[in-house]
C-alpha cells in the first residue's frame, strides 16, 4: 500500500471531525505519526472506523459501530468526544493515540502488559504520545 492511498483513507477518517477544529487537525497529526505498520493495519481493515460521539444534552449519546467480525470479540471503531476539541493539545493528542492503540491492539494487551488500559497507554507513549502530567 502506498502513501497516497493511505493519505486518502486518512482524509476519510478525519471527515467526521471537520468543523470541530482543532480536533480534525489533531486526529490527522496522530494518524500521520503512527508507524507505517499501524497505518497499513487500519486502512487495510474495512472494520476500522472513526466517528464523533453523537451526544445530546438531556438525552445522552448514541453510537453506530461496526459489529465484531465472525470469530472475534472486538470492534475497531474509535469514537471521540466533541469536547476533546477544547482540551489542551497534549491531552487531546494523547487521548487520540490511546484510542488508536486500543484499535490496533484489538482491545487487548501489548507484550507483557495484559491490562487493556495500561497496554494502550504504553503503546501510545511508545508512539510518542505519553499521558500528560496533571
Amino acid at each position: 500500500m502506498d502513501r497516497t492511498s493511505i493519505r486518502l483513507k486518512f482524509d476519510e477518517y478525519v471527515e467526521p471531525f471537520r468543523g470541530c477544529g482543532p480536533l480534525d487537525v489533531h486526529v490527522m497529526s496522530v494518524l500521520d505519526a503512527l508507524p507505517l505498520e499501524v497505518q497499513v493495519d487500519f486502512v487495510s481493515d474495512d472494520r476500522f472506523r472513526m466517528s464523533l460521539e453523537d451526544y445530546v444534552p438531556g438525552r445522552g449519546s448514541r453510537m453506530f459501530i461496526e459489529l465484531p467480525a465472525h470469530g472475534t470479540a472486538t470492534s475497531r471503531c474509535v469514537v471521540l468526544r466533541r469536547k476533546l476539541a477544547d482540551a489542551p493539545e497534549a491531552f487531546s493528542l494523547y487521548v487520540i493515540a490511546h484510542e488508536f492503540a486500543h484499535a490496533f491492539l484489538r482491545n487487548g494487551g501489548w507484550g507483557a502488559i495484559t491490562d487493556r488500559e495500561d497496554a494502550a497507554d504504553a503503546l501510545a507513549a511508545h508512539w510518542g504520545f505519553s499521558r500528560p502530567l496533571a
